[in-house]
């Protein structure tokens, strides 16, 4: 969990589609819950790491420090990605589409260079697929870069 505080704040989104979608101005379009989806890539090979939600005081600490938070919707928390880990997210780049309600960070791993909190590098690891009428998961042969339960043995 982040102990930091941000004093960045963001203006609310402009009613004008123009300014928005074509503006200079930065205005995040947080959903009911005060969230914002963000995608995360890997800034070298572009492999997708994970999705999250960052509220406001997440997404001002990622630019303000250039280290990826996220707030987590099970614990009610925000957490500065792979502070338990060390699988800090150090962001290149952070985009937003063109109404403005999604974040695409695209980030340099440290540590182990995994983002899942299972031990792999992507938390897309299983291949949905059909057979026989129903779905089931696959494993798509992604390596454990860290022992996740000896990682994280404190927090359970």
């Amino acid at each position: 969990m982040s102990d930091l505080t941000s004093n960045l704040t963001f203006d609310p989104p402009s009613s004008d589609k123009a300014a928005l979608e074509e503006g200079a101005v930065f205005t995040p379009r947080f959903d009911a819950s005060g969230l914002i989806t963000a995608v995360v890539t890997d800034a070298a090979d572009g492999a997708l790491l994970m999705v999250a939600h960052m509220n406001a005081e997440a997404l001002a600490l990622t630019l303000e420090t250039g280290v990826a938070h996220y707030w987590s919707r099970s614990r009610k928390a925000l957490w500065k990605k792979g502070e338990t880990s060390g699988n800090l997210q150090t962001v290149q780049e952070l985009r937003t589409d063109c109404d403005q309600d999604v974040v695409w960070l695209k980030v340099s791993v440290s540590g182990h260079d995994a983002t899942c909190h299972t031990g792999r590098r992507s938390c897309f690891y299983r291949v949905v697929a059909t057979s026989d009428g129903s779905a089931r998961l696959v494993d798509d042969g992604s390596v454990r870069r860290f022992d996740a339960d000896a990682v994280y043995a404190d927090q359970k």
